[in-house]
């Protein structure tokens, strides 16, 4: 065999099994990065159906569609490049970054909370009756489309975070990766979650006993779950707005308020043994929550009273 094919055949080997070699990295780095922004994935999946359920039947899909549409826009278009280069020339501004959106979590939670203690409607439901049903529907995908860009905005921050020892072009292709099977299944689970009802439907038009008594079940099950998720996710809005309050403060030297959330996390694992683990995360969500309350409220308070304020002027 002429040397210069021997020559091309050792180049090509050397760089398969590089590219293997990369291709594996890769992997790794998704998994990694992946199982670390996990509990910001379910509250966002927690979050996401509240945007959803004022719709009718026939335009839950297509609204679902279009917050993933976002989403997708979201992540690949503008955090990732952000993310990227942030990364790579300003890292410390990721941090009073992602604050800023967790202060609006945090917003968002407490007029949440306002109005189920009975405050004014943060905007129309169908109940409402709105005039125009078109403008309403953009108005709720925006909606849905702003409080996913924060919660994207975390989850690219943890995977980031995780590959920050991978290339410049391996953390793009790793944060890209995550960023699409994350919407594809926060979305997916959205989907499939808001159509249980007319899943639970169809099967009880069906001549099985078994697939009939499944469908009551789904059908019975849907107003509860709808509920508990409309509460889950405004808890979650909570938690991981005050968490990431918590955690900028931490990571800028201010570490006390940090420090009495996990003490008390501390505090609840050593006491309750097999449970610490779930419960004293559960501890730390609920302190977490508590701070994106308070700061919440607080900001609430001002943009309604320069809301007011703007009112007055304006009559």
């Amino acid at each position: 065999m002429p040397s210069g094919l021997v020559a091309l055949l050792d180049d090509v080997s050397v760089i398969a099994r590089a590219a293997a070699a990369s291709a594996d990295d890769v992997a790794a780095g998704i998994a990694k990065a992946g199982s670390k922004a996990a509990g910001v994935v379910i509250d966002d999946a927690a979050v996401t159906p509240s945007y959803v359920t004022d719709f009718t039947p026939d335009r839950e899909l297509p609204v679902i569609w279009k917050i993933a549409k976002g989403s997708l826009f979201n992540k690949l278009v503008i955090l990732l490049p952000v993310a990227l280069l942030l990364s790579q020339f300003l890292p410390g501004a990721i941090t009073p970054l992602l604050m800023l959106g967790g202060a609006y979590l945090s917003f968002e939670g407490a007029e949440k909370v306002l109005e189920k203690l009975g405050g004014a409607k943060h905007g129309e439901t169908l109940e409402d009756e709105p005039t125009d049903v078109a403008a309403f529907e953009k108005a709720r995908v925006s909606g849905a489309v702003r409080t996913d860009l924060i919660l994207s905005a975390e989850i690219m921050a943890i995977a980031l975070a995780e590959v920050a020892d991978q290339t410049l072009i391996g953390r793009g292709v790793i944060l890209a990766l995550v960023g699409i099977v994350i919407t594809v299944l926060v979305y997916g689970a959205v989907g499939l979650i808001v159509k249980m009802d007319d899943i639970g439907l169809h099967l009880t038009k069906k001549d099985n006993a078994a697939a009939k008594s499944t469908g009551r079940g789904l059908l019975k099950a849907m107003p509860v779950l709808l509920v508990l998720l409309s509460t889950v996710g405004t808890v979650a809005m909570l938690w991981v707005g005050g968490g990431i309050i918590l955690h900028g403060l931490e990571e800028l030297g201010l570490a006390g308020p940090a420090h009495v959330a996990h003490g008390i996390q501390h505090a609840v694992e050593h006491a309750t043994g097999a449970l610490g683990g779930v419960l004293g995360w559960l501890s730390y969500a609920l302190a977490s929550a508590v701070v994106g309350l308070v700061l919440g409220g607080v900001i609430a308070l001002i943009v309604h009273l320069i809301a007011k304020a703007r009112g007055k002027g304006a009559h």
